[in-house]
């Protein structure tokens, strides 16, 4: 009965997402497929060996205007028209494969038109194995010697693996061995010679650095999405002649690390590539092709070929599996073949054909999107949604872009003009796709084992048949035994003949033993020099290691000093940033103060320039005003003038007539038309009355007299005339009449403001004063 043995520590959870994982670039690559005819136009040149270089063909450009625009495209590598299919898998899939065995997951897109060879890369054709096949061969190779028994290891619904003992194994196959599966292939089977030639791989190829204290089981699975559908092309669905039942859609799950699976899809077990290849050609007989215009065979579904690598640790003596789930690591290698992206126009489809173009262009689209929504988060720090969801394909991939391994995408381009239009578009896709960066995987955790169990539990048991053989190989250089039996009594020949072979026996016997003494006695020496050698060697060791463990704690000490400076650093860090944010809002307030500023200077500079335009326009509405007004007091101060004029004029002819003339006429009063008529025939004015003029408040003057001068005429003897009642006649026969001259002359000057004799006269009197 064995001991019982402890429980090996289990994995520390890994944190999804975290902010100090390394990121890689998604990796697209290019394969250009030759042209199926020499004399078809080329548009696609290879420049180097990770850029292309697309240019209009002739009749693009003439129903463009002539337009002629070549077009660059860089990838991580480029393959031309002569590249190999081995040239292929060394770059591409062989990391992908490599990492399936340390436990990482990995996803490998065909992309591109129909017929640009994206079958042939990922299948193959007969003598030029595809990556898929290739992928299966360097995996059995790896770990051929590895693998557990069949049954060992137990798919179950929830996307993890169960353990089964040897017996619960061996029981199984028993049973499975009684009632024969389809589903499951036999390695006793001859290959298919239709597939034959495809999987017989010339070069040798095996990864490296293999854990050898582990057993591995491969199971595959083959799906393919077909109208935004899952269908499982391995499941196994009973005939029914009469009423045929269609295969049923498969749903899409979360398990409880929140990766997504197919639901009830079928995983079936693999031991060698002849078997998983055979799985698989099942299974593409069953997938769904078409004959469109541009392909005989299009593919009309995206496939996918899921091949999921199982690991467990041997126990700590090497000989049965660890029987914990939780140290079971599972990593899955997803081989995508994607259908053909077209135009409908082109492939002349009609009915389902058009439905199937339809929904394949809209699942490529979504994908396209998806890249584009997860470069512009990356890109610009902005936290959109992705669109999984709205496509079975990449919501059945998005772990993938989450961080749960590689990707690699390989563009498939058919060189001929044809299809010019097609390939700029997938050359836009990839374009995008390689600047989206991934999550890189993180290693798997070590189970805490001593490693070497496997060929040490071997090492146990190997002295036991050496043992055996040595004997065997001493028994065969002893001479043979002659013949033992006596017939005759009197036979003296048969004992001799026995004594004497026995006797050298002995003596060869004893030499061996000698000799075996002899190499005892060297081998103890050499034993004993070797075990001094080994004290030496282990007390250099030892000296070694303590001036080690001496470096060591001087470094731990180094890293705890540096470990609280980074602590440090980072506290000042934090309070730098804290305080940077204040500052930033700071600076975003007086910012938006200082616009607002700007604004009110900017409204207020408008303001003013209105104001100004508006006091503009009132003062030249004033000035204009003014200058009316001017002119019009100036008319009316002329006329004033003159009228003043007249009426001294006036006084002194009526002074005049006084003086001289017996009677006069009664004055007229000018007009202004005869006043401007006789302005200019006037000759010298007298010399205007003494006064004082004052403005009036409504922009007038107004003259205040300061003197009256009055004018008396008296007769040479000095005495008055007087009139008598009957007057004498004159000579000329007119009537005299004799009036008082000083009476006269005051009555003629102290004539009241506002009399018959004409307007100058009012502005004799004093002016009347207006309230204030």
């Amino acid at each position: 009965m064995k001991p019982a043995r402890t429980k090996t520590p289990r994995k520390p959870p890994v944190k999804k997402g975290s902010q100090t994982s390394l990121k890689d670039p998604v990796g697209v690559y290019c394969r250009v497929r030759p042209l199926s005819l020499p004399e078809q136009e080329c548009c696609i040149e290879v420049i180097s060996n990770t850029t292309v270089q697309l240019h209009p063909p002739e009749g693009y450009r003439l129903n463009r205007n002539g337009d002629y625009k070549e077009t660059q495209y860089s990838f991580k590598q480029v393959f031309g028209t002569h590249t190999t299919q081995k040239e292929l898998f060394d770059v591409v899939a062989n990391p992908l494969v490599d990492d399936l065995i340390h436990g990482k997951n990995g996803l490998l897109f065909t992309y591109g038109v129909t017929g640009s060879g994206k079958t042939h890369t990922m299948t193959g054709s007969p003598g030029e194995g595809g990556l898929l096949p290739r992928c299966l061969d360097m995996l059995f190779n790896s770990i051929g010697s590895f693998q557990a028994k069949r049954y060992v290891f137990k798919s179950n619904d929830r996307n993890s693996m169960d353990i089964q003992c040897e017996v619960d194994a061996l029981l199984e196959r028993q049973k499975r061995e009684a009632t024969p599966n389809p589903k499951t292939p036999s390695s006793k089977r001859q290959v298919d010679p239709e597939f034959a030639d495809m999987i017989n791989v010339q070069e040798f190829c095996k990864a490296e650095e293999v854990d050898e204290d582990s057993v591995y089981g491969v199971f595959v699975s083959y799906i393919e999405i077909y109208n935004n559908y899952i269908y499982d092309l391995l499941e196994e669905v009973p005939f029914d002649p009469i009423k045929p039942k269609p295969p049923q859609s498969k749903l899409l799950r979360e398990d409880k690390n929140h990766n997504m699976y197919v639901a009830g899809c079928t995983e079936v077990e693999v031991k060698s590539t002849e078997e998983a290849f055979e799985v698989f050609w099942r299974g593409q007989k069953k997938r769904r092709i078409a004959n469109t215009h541009l392909n005989r065979e299009s593919s009309r579904s995206h496939s996918v070929f899921n091949i999921k690598l199982v690991q467990a640790p041997l126990d700590a003596d090497g000989d049965n599996v660890l029987q914990e789930k939780e140290q079971i690591t599972i990593s899955q290698l997803s081989l995508v073949d994607l259908a053909g992206s077209e135009r409908t126009n082109r492939t002349k489809a009609e009915g389902n054909r058009l439905r199937e173009a339809g929904n394949i262009n809209q699942s490529l689209m979504t994908l396209r999107t998806c890249m584009e929504v997860l470069r512009e988060n990356q890109t610009y720090g902005t936290n959109k949604m992705v669109p999984y969801r709205d496509s079975k394909l990449t919501h059945l991939f998005k772990n993938y872009f989450d961080g749960e391994g590689k990707v690699r995408l390989i563009v498939c381009v058919n060189p001929k003009a044809e299809d010019y239009e097609e390939s700029l578009q997938v050359m836009r896709f990839a374009e995008v796709t390689q600047e989206v960066e991934v999550a890189r995987p993180t290693d798997k955790a070590i189970c805490g084992l001593t490693p070497g169990r496997r060929y040490r539990n071997q090492a146990r048991g190997g002295p036991v048949g050496d043992e055996l053989l040595v004997s065997e190989v001493v028994l065969q250089s002893f001479p043979p035994l002659p013949s033992c039996e006596i017939l005759d009594i009197n036979d003296e020949q048969t004992l001799p003949r026995l004594i004497e072979a026995l006797e050298k026996r002995h003596h060869l016997r004893q030499m061996m033993i000698d000799e075996f003494h002899k190499q005892s006695i060297t081998f103890k020496a050499l034993l004993q020099e070797f075990d001094n050698a080994v004290l030496n060697k282990e007390n250099y060791i030892q000296g070694k290691l303590s001036e080690k463990q001496k470096v060591i704690s001087g470094q731990k000490s180094e890293i705890e000093r540096l470990e609280k400076k980074n602590k440090t650093l980072e506290y000042k860090v934090e309070i730098l940033e804290k305080t940077t944010t204040i500052y930033e809002e700071d600076k975003r307030n007086l910012q938006q103060e200082l616009e607002t500023q700007n604004q009110k200077l900017q409204q207020q500079f408008s303001d003013k320039r209105r104001l100004e335009a508006r006091l503009q326009g009132m003062v030249t509405e004033t000035t204009m005003k003014w200058e009316k007004e001017c002119e019009r007091r100036v008319a009316a101060k002329q006329l004033e003038m003159q009228n003043k004029l007249w009426v001294k004029d006036e006084k002194l002819k009526q002074l005049k007539a006084i003086v001289i003339e017996p009677k006069t006429e009664r004055p007229e009063r000018p007009s202004r038309e005869r006043d401007r008529e006789k302005a200019t025939q006037r000759s010298v004015s007298p010399s205007p009355v003494p006064g004082d003029v004052y403005k009036t408040r409504g922009g007038g003057q107004s003259v205040q007299f300061t003197e009256i001068e009055t004018l008396k005429q008296e007769s040479p003897t000095g005495r008055k005339r007087r009139s008598s009642t009957i007057a004498p006649a004159q000579p000329d026969g007119t009537e005299s009449e004799w009036t008082d001259v000083e009476t006269r002359c005051s009555v003629a000057v102290e004539m009241r403001a506002g009399s018959q004799l004409g307007p100058g006269y009012q502005h004799h009197a004093q002016p009347k004063r207006k309230k204030p």
